[in-house]
């Protein structure tokens, strides 16, 4: 088990109280319905699966149960940092809340 830092709570807590809730920063078209069955499709079903840094969207369901971003390497698992969503993806380099993993 290891401790994941919440942005909004301002603390670290278990990982069994946050939910992965997919990649961050995906664009909704801004009509729906002026776009193809492919575009469309691609928007609700495809999603990078990248080997390493990993930028998602997770949940502090069973804390705040407010949403934040997360860069997590895929491979290890490691969460490098977290941040919220309102923070800009490029942004987000300088103000990162260095998260890491401390173990319980």
């Amino acid at each position: 088990m290891f401790l994941i830092f919440c942005p909004h709570c301002r603390e670290y807590r278990s990982e069994e109280e946050f939910h992965y809730q997919g990649e961050a920063h995906l664009v909704r078209p801004q009509d729906p319905r002026s776009c193809s069955d492919e575009e469309w499709g691609n928007y609700l079903y495809f999603r990078t699966n990248p080997r390493g840094l990993h930028r998602e969207m997770w949940s502090h369901s069973m804390g705040c149960g407010r949403f934040f971003n997360v860069v997590r390497n895929t491979e290890t698992y490691e969460i490098k940092s977290t941040y919220l969503l309102e923070e800009n993806s490029k942004d987000q380099k300088s103000k990162e809340i260095k998260s890491g993993n401390r173990t319980t």
